[in-house]
């Protein structure tokens, strides 16, 4: 009996043990920002930051040093918290990264999160050769170029899934795209910038036209842009599906560290019943072993008066 209680007190131990280690792996946090990760200069934004429930503490990493800490207002329902940033300048704009921490243990840090801000230099032109309405299959060449010298420049096409194009040189550069398909329909804006976080005012859009199928005359239709759509861009490191992982790893962690603990505790409540079930089975046997005893006692006693 001694040797089982110590195993079972041992592999429960070792559970215990393996459970911290599973503690001490956090889930690397999300982060995003809004309305957009282009703001225009003196207009403000948010950072937000999404850990793993039951987070006590986040930080905010600016350009690889600590730039703000924060908690969340109502733990344990919230597991994400907000770091507004009043106007944005050049001095703001940049790289952020946020880490949480969880009783002890800080996780790793998100992934990177560029922050631009525009309206520093003049307004670029940009202008499309060979024109604004093409054929599927036609290559396209958009200008870009400003009146102060800079180094690089940068397109962008409407819509949440695009991402800016960057080429280099002085007064002016040239983005080629082609053989166009009506993938490339959309509204087009350039920006000039002396670094990737620093950017001019944006270009006058200018919508591209592709026609689809060789027997079709039509033009497709642009995809529509609002006038507004360069400040309510939303640009976010983390997906639906990475935060869904995420979440789910860490419900089945604490639901595995829950079972590893009960089985210990039925375990060990089997162990004591089991000792006392002996105890009481050793307790009656001694009890009948005495009587029986005592009655030999009693009738050699008897025996000898008579």
């Amino acid at each position: 009996m001694p040797s089982t209680l110590a195993v079972l007190l041992v592999l429960g131990l070792g559970l215990s043990q393996r459970s911290s280690t599973q503690k001490q792996m956090l889930s690397k946090p999300a982060i995003w920002v809004r309305p957009s990760f282009m703001i225009p200069k003196g207009r403000p934004a948010t950072i937000g930051c999404r850990g793993a429930g039951g987070a006590m503490e986040y930080q905010l990493h600016f350009e690889g040093g600590l730039s703000a800490l924060e908690r969340p207002k109502s733990r344990p329902v919230m597991n994400w918290v907000k770091f507004p940033i009043p106007a944005m300048t050049s001095h703001t704009a940049g790289q952020y990264r946020c880490s949480y921490r969880s009783g002890e243990l800080w996780s790793e840090l998100s992934d990177p999160l560029e922050l631009v801000v525009t309206g520093l230099y003049d307004t670029p032109t940009l202008s499309v050769e060979p024109r604004s309405e093409v054929t599927s299959g036609e290559n396209v060449t958009f200008r870009c170029q400003l009146a102060t010298a800079t180094s690089t420049f940068f397109l962008l096409k409407g819509g949440q899934s695009s991402r800016p194009q960057l080429r280099y040189g002085n007064l002016w550069a040239e983005f080629h795209l082609g053989p166009v398909t009506p993938a490339h329909r959309g509204t087009y804006r350039c920006f000039g910038s002396y670094n990737n976080h620093a950017w001019s005012f944006p270009s006058k859009p200018v919508k591209l036209l592709v026609k689809g199928d060789a027997g079709d005359t039509t033009f497709a239709p642009t995809e529509h842009t609002s006038s507004d759509y360069w400040d309510s861009y939303e640009l976010t490191t983390g997906t639906q599906s990475q935060k869904d992982h995420f979440l789910w790893n860490h419900t089945v962690q604490n639901l595995i560290r829950l079972g590893l603990a009960v089985l210990v505790l039925v375990a060990l409540m089997g162990l004591l019943l089991e000792d006392w079930l002996h105890r009481r089975k050793s307790g009656k046997r001694a009890h009948w072993v005495s009587r029986r005893r005592c009655g030999r006692r009693l009738r050699a006693q008897r025996a000898l008066e008579t």
